[in-house]
């Protein structure tokens, strides 16, 4: 983590930086006087801070100010005022900074700033994933909302990758489960081509398209990719253990050994 300290009181400045060095050892700091400095760092020398903690009032280029330029030329970094006044909060938070921490500052106030950062940011980083209801009905849904589906049975081709946890499928292990009395592998095969490649293409304008993993004669599910109940319950997830009451994707017949298998489970 890089931290640039920027305060054109000495006293100040090295009283940030100590304490920063106390409670972020790993941290690189540098520390600038004046706002314009940091600047110049950024735009001429390419440094690129993670997080900035800026006094707010400073000869030329306000702290306030730098957080405007900030977001132009250098948006990831994460700006936490410094100050010893309370008048500026109200314009800090217009700005979107990430803190604002009272001076004369203290351990105790720089760890909370930071780690509520730090959890901001796991926060932003964790991927979306793909919403998934295996007990009762099967249902999807994608940013609370229900996922559409051109097809009836690519929904039911999901449903069985997602019944088998992750495990690669065969052709044949999906035409046995969906159509059990196929009989013509070629027109089978033809006709599970066309579910995949509808069920990409349903994934694919989500942004979600890695939901699946190909091989060259199988697919599966990323697990990773996707919140489902079912997989919650078998982590010890007590609320999806509670909310199975005994139905799994009522809808597909080729579901009910796994019904009875979680029945007698759970």
């Amino acid at each position: 983590m890089r931290i640039f300290l920027i305060d054109d009181e000495v006293s100040a400045c090295n009283s940030m930086e100590r304490i920063l060095r106390q409670v972020r050892p790993e941290a690189e700091l540098i520390a600038f006087s004046r706002g314009q400095a940091a600047l110049d760092a950024i735009e001429r020398e390419g440094l690129r801070p993670d997080v900035v903690f800026s006094d707010i009032q400073m000869p030329g280029l306000s702290g306030l100010s730098l957080a405007v330029k900030l977001r132009t030329v250098c948006p990831s970094a994460k700006v936490i005022f410094v100050t010893g006044y309370d008048e500026y909060a109200v314009e800090a938070y217009r700005l979107h900074a990430y803190g604002y921490v009272m001076k004369p500052l203290n351990s105790e106030r720089v760890q909370e700033e930071l780690a509520h950062l730090e959890q901001l940011t796991a926060l932003a980083a964790k991927p979306e994933t793909l919403t998934v209801r295996c007990f009762g009905y099967f249902e999807v849904f994608w940013q609370n909302k229900p996922l559409h589906f051109q097809r009836q049975q690519t929904k039911e081709l999901l449903a069985y990758l997602i019944s088998r946890e992750g495990a690669a499928c065969t052709n044949g292990e999906i035409s046995t489960a969906l159509w059990e009395t196929e009989d013509d592998m070629k027109a089978t095969s033809a006709r599970i081509r066309t579910l995949l490649h509808d069920l990409r293409g349903t994934l694919k304008a989500i942004g979600m398209e890695d939901v699946l993993i190909r091989h060259r004669a199988s697919i599966a599910i990323n697990r990773s990719r996707v919140d489902c109940d079912f997989y919650r319950m078998q982590k010890g997830d007590m609320d999806a253990i509670n909310s199975f009451t005994g139905e799994f994707m009522v809808q597909y017949s080729w579901a009910e050994m796994t019904a009875g298998m979680l029945m007698f489970n759970y």
